[in-house]
């Protein structure tokens, strides 16, 4: 075997070593579970994080397809049909069992690859997606998005990765079809249409403020108040 086809025969049973055991499994048992000694391991990975780099960089950042951006960045469809084309493609072709299991289980131990990942939607997709719920609402809004929408945003999309959450990690058929079936685009529409009502009440009284700290100034005025004398 060539020093390519090696170098994916590891990264590929690394992935799915870790889906099941998680990121604290052992290499020596994941070298075991692939059929190559220890060492052999070691020489294409030194490290166990450069292992897990690697499959960071597979699983999360090369199945992200260039045609998302192209998709919500197209003016010429409506924002309902952007949203329901990008989810429908989104949890039948990314979230699959390695994705979601890997993701969980490093959010249970270091977070280094969900730090990553939620970075990457952080930059990548939620400002298109407030972008693209501003235009269907019509506010010509541009700076940053307020924590009601942000709320809201991320409502739509844990919804959505609940459907796989509960195929890869709970074990449950979704609405009585077994994985590997695909969610149906129709029940896809129906999440996207609630959150596109729901954004109603958002922008009806005008442009929602900005995410802001919370500030714990007591007036000075009530921070001392003379007690009341009988």
């Amino acid at each position: 075997m060539g020093t390519a086809e090696r170098s994916r025969q590891i990264l590929e049973g690394a992935i799915q070593f870790f889906a099941t055991h998680g990121l604290e499994g052992q290499l020596r048992d994941l070298a075991k579970s692939i059929g190559i000694t220890h060492a052999l391991l070691y020489h294409y990975y030194p490290t166990k994080q450069a292992l897990i780099d690697a499959v960071y960089q597979e699983v999360f950042v090369e199945r992200w397809n260039p045609g998302w951006d192209e998709l919500l960045d197209n003016e010429q469809l409506s924002v309902e049909d952007k949203l329901t084309r990008f989810y429908d493609d989104y949890i039948n072709e990314a979230l699959t069992r390695d994705f979601v299991r890997i993701l969980v289980y490093s959010g249970l131990t270091d977070r280094t690859i969900t730090e990553r990942f939620f970075e990457m939607l952080r930059q990548r997709l939620f400002p298109r997606l407030i972008r693209e719920t501003r235009r269907h609402r019509g506010a010509s809004l541009r700076g940053k998005a307020s924590r009601r929408e942000l709320e809201l945003l991320t409502g739509l999309h844990g919804g959505f990765f609940y459907i796989p959450l509960q195929r890869w990690v709970y074990g449950q058929a979704v609405y009585g079809a077994p994985a590997p079936q695909s969610y149906d685009q129709a029940l896809v529409r129906d999440r996207v249409r609630a959150y596109l009502v729901a954004t109603e009440a958002l922008f009806s009284a005008g442009a929602p403020a900005p995410a802001s700290p919370v500030r714990r100034t007591v007036r000075r005025s009530q921070a001392r108040r003379p007690k009341e004398t009988t």
